[in-house]
């Protein structure tokens, strides 16, 4: 605000970013009161929205969260675990949900239905079918 407001730069501080082009450091100012918020990065946040979403779309796509961390480890030099990898895939949960909520076409050609056994570890160690239906519209 100008000269004698009570409110003043005091120096600044560096963060660790981790981003796609590898871990940088950016200096951000402070004042006095505490007032200023810069807005390129949010609060807390150490890592880019782009490894996010490479992350969301490996998962989306099938592979586990101990071998995203690898992954990610090993092209970005970021260290993710794989409980952080499972924490970012949880944004996908309300996608996931809306996409077995949707409103399928009541016409079909043709359906074929079938079930595959799945070894699943629940209350005992059983195989449990998963049922596959695929429908061709005409």
């Amino acid at each position: 605000n100008g000269w004698n407001t009570g409110n003043s730069r005091n120096g600044a501080y560096f963060r660790k970013v981790h981003t796609q082009f590898g871990p940088i450091e950016v200096q951000v100012p402070r004042d006095r009161n505490g007032q200023f918020h810069q807005h390129t990065l949010p609060d807390y946040k150490q890592h880019s929205d782009v490894l996010e979403s490479t992350i969301i779309k490996l998962y989306s796509k099938g592979v586990t969260t101990r071998e995203i961390a690898d992954l990610i480890e090993k092209m970005y030099g970021s260290h993710y675990s794989p409980a952080q990898v499972s924490n970012i895939s949880k944004q996908m949960l309300p996608k996931i949900e809306a996409y077995h909520k949707r409103k399928l076409s009541d016409k079909f050609f043709c359906v074929y239905l079938d079930a595959t056994y799945l070894p699943l570890r629940r209350e005992t160690f059983e195989r449990e079918a998963v049922y596959i239906a695929i429908g061709i519209k005409p």
